[in-house]
């Protein structure tokens, strides 16, 4: 798909402000959208006084708080706007290992807004945790790494800088995900492909390492950074785990991050998952790694019957692992 000039230029700028962000000793670690609410709520927080209150708390802020040189990279890039008498970025970026991320802005109300949050440190503590103890073959490289519902790249990316993987690939149904992720990718260093897809449908061959941090709620307006689907927000997860088991290459891996709601004990996404890969040859290990998480969702109809929402992990592989 061909891109406009004015969209390069706006990438461009993008790709240089995440550079210059990082010259300036940038950092700044995402919290959940609710301490964000009560943070940003504080009256000494109103406005901006640094670089991590315009990008990080997304405060409203002065032009002579960021510099002439960043703000005009932010113009250019499209992602400045007025609040009032201040200004204010449409975007935000976080800090995941040395890497900085674009994503969306807060509150992610949008339709296509590209998450970066707890999880996704979770996520990539998992995965990295995974691919040094979870059995994963000495010596064995990587040749091919696919990072499905890539969101911002956080996932594709850090794996690809920590494993050297010869070819990644980032798939998502979300354009407006994509576009951050291939900027994000390019400032981290990393060649990776940018595939607009469900799942894996548009993407062929197959791969050593499958990857993904579905959204796993019950969204009501079914927004694509959130909603899982079915089975209580697990259906997007069961889906991603059977069709890429048949996509895995001989000793390839799966590594899945997601959650589970818990009814009366019962975790009702192992009891289909589990099952589920094994019987299409796979050997699967599946851990709770937070029993407990965004409990304020219980509150909502949709949950009645949830005691709790679990975060937890899936590995599995494919035949023979050495």
């Amino acid at each position: 798909m061909s891109r406009g000039l004015d969209t390069v230029a706006e990438d461009a700028a993008l790709l240089a402000l995440l550079k210059g962000l990082r010259a300036r000793g940038y950092r700044w670690t995402t919290p959940t959208p609710e301490t964000q609410r009560r943070i940003v709520a504080r009256p000494e927080r109103q406005v901006a006084r640094d670089l991590a209150g315009i990008f990080g708390w997304n405060l409203p802020f002065a032009p002579i708080t960021i510099g002439p040189e960043l703000l005009d990279l932010m113009r250019v890039g499209g992602i400045v706007v007025a609040r009032g008498a201040l200004l204010a970025s449409t975007l935000r970026v976080s800090s995941l290992g040395d890497a900085l991320f674009l994503h969306s802005a807060y509150p992610t109300s949008q339709s296509d807004a590209v998450f970066f949050g707890p999880d996704t440190y979770r996520f990539a503590r998992f995965v990295a945790a995974e691919l040094k103890h979870g059995g994963r073959p000495a010596g064995r490289p990587i040749r091919r790494l696919v990072d499905i519902g890539c969101g911002s790249g956080a996932g594709a990316i850090t794996t690809a800088l920590a494993t050297g993987a010869a070819s990644v690939v980032m798939t998502d149904i979300n354009q407006a995900a994509l576009r951050l992720a291939r900027i994000n990718a390019s400032a981290a260093g990393v060649a990776a492909e940018a595939v607009l897809c469900d799942v894996l449908q548009s993407v062929p061959g197959t791969f050593d390492l499958v990857i993904a941090n579905p959204p796993y709620m019950i969204d009501d307006a079914a927004r694509a950074y959130r909603h899982g689907g079915d089975r209580l927000g697990a259906g997007l997860s069961l889906r991603i785990a059977c069709e890429t088991a048949a996509r895995l290459a001989e000793g390839g891996r799966l590594l899945l991050y997601t959650a589970s709601a818990i009814v009366d004990g019962v975790d009702d996404f192992q009891a289909a998952v589990v099952p589920a890969l094994e019987a299409l040859g796979l050997r699967v290990a599946y851990n709770e790694i937070d029993p407990d998480v965004f409990g304020e969702e219980l509150e909502r109809p949709a949950y009645r019957t949830v005691e709790r929402i679990a975060v937890v992990g899936v590995s599995a592989v494919k035949g023979r692992t050495t």
